[in-house]
């Protein structure tokens, strides 16, 4: 923790916690993290990169930790949250930066790319791939497609229950997601068959630790984190596919240009999910390089940091060299 430094960045009507490390002559790289997850996430990548000479950024997103967690749904769509990181890239003086980001973040990274082609020089998206805009929001399709049946993100659009059940008991929410979506322990906790109207976590056993992939060390900063901001404002990102479909007309057919990475664990229910988006990825990223990392779950830079590092470093010393 002594490595990073951290600061309040006032950006896009919201202050922004930001962690850096790295010399700062380095050039700017910026991680970008998901749900359920906190800055600490990164933290291998973080100092490999430092060490390479980078000046490595990771916010807490919006709605996380010390973040601004606005109360309104409204104000957590895609170009919103880019906005946030586009706010801060122009408060740090960032003229070219490379953007990685991970669940969540990914599509944040994506959209980046798309929103500030001069200025993002290189872009990676872990677990979640990009295929541009959907015909219609995603949300319309998975009600349809779970009207009988429970699916997590139908769950989440009711407002209010989802963060009451996470929240109940913060540990074991995040020890059952960590189990549940890990490539060495887990099973797939997004879809599961029950009833339409149940609650998410009732019927999972608490394991008791976190997976062998998460020190108690780190634990207790992701535990401090939902502490601190609750599940409100991370669940609400949930609760834009519409909006997010309205705000991005102007990107439909734009492709991402830049050098690009893909990486996904063998073992995340993500994979098969977005099989199809996977495989067209290169139509609408077509410098895309895609790397499946073995033996590994949804929580890729945390549960495989070797292979991730391995993968992701050369490919910024091609594109985006530190020096």
């Amino acid at each position: 923790m002594d490595q990073f430094e951290h600061q309040m960045i006032p950006t896009n009507h919201i202050e922004l916690s930001l962690y850096s490390t790295g010399p700062k002559s380095g050039r700017p790289v910026w991680l970008l993290h998901g749900f359920p997850e906190c800055w600490y996430s990164w933290r291998h990548q973080a100092l490999a990169l430092a060490a390479q000479g980078y000046h490595v950024h990771i916010p807490e997103m919006r709605g996380y930790g010390a973040s601004s967690a606005p109360d309104a749904a409204e104000d957590y769509d895609l170009i919103t949250l880019c906005a946030d990181i586009q706010g801060a890239m122009n408060h740090l003086g960032h003229e070219q930066v490379a953007m990685i980001g991970h669940d969540w973040g990914a599509p944040v990274a994506w959209h980046l790319a798309l929103l500030e082609p001069a200025r993002v020089k290189a872009v990676c998206g872990m677990s979640v791939p990009f295929g541009g805009r959907p015909r219609q929001p995603a949300i319309n399709m998975m009600r349809e497609a779970y009207k009988d049946r429970f699916h997590y993100i139908v769950y989440f659009q009711q407002p209010g229950l989802a963060e009451a059940e996470m929240a109940a008991d913060i540990p074991r929410t995040l020890r059952l997601m960590m189990h549940g979506l890990s490539g060495t322990d887990g099973d797939n906790s997004l879809v599961q068959d029950k009833p339409a109207d149940a609650r998410w976590l009732d019927d999972h056993t608490d394991p008791g630790t976190p997976p062998a992939w998460c020190t108690d060390e780190a634990f207790a900063v992701y535990v401090k984190t939902f502490e601190q901001s609750g599940f409100h404002g991370p669940v609400n990102w949930y609760r834009n596919f519409e909006r997010n479909w309205q705000r991005t007309e102007s990107l439909a057919g734009k492709q991402i240009e830049q050098p690009a990475l893909f990486l996904i664990g063998d073992r995340d229910p993500v994979g098969a999910l977005e099989a199809y988006t996977i495989k067209k990825m290169p139509n609408v990223v077509p410098k895309v390089e895609q790397r499946v990392i073995a033996d590994c779950g949804h929580w890729i830079q945390a549960e495989k940091p070797a292979e991730v590092n391995g993968a992701l470093l050369p490919f910024l010393a091609t594109h985006f060299p530190a020096g």
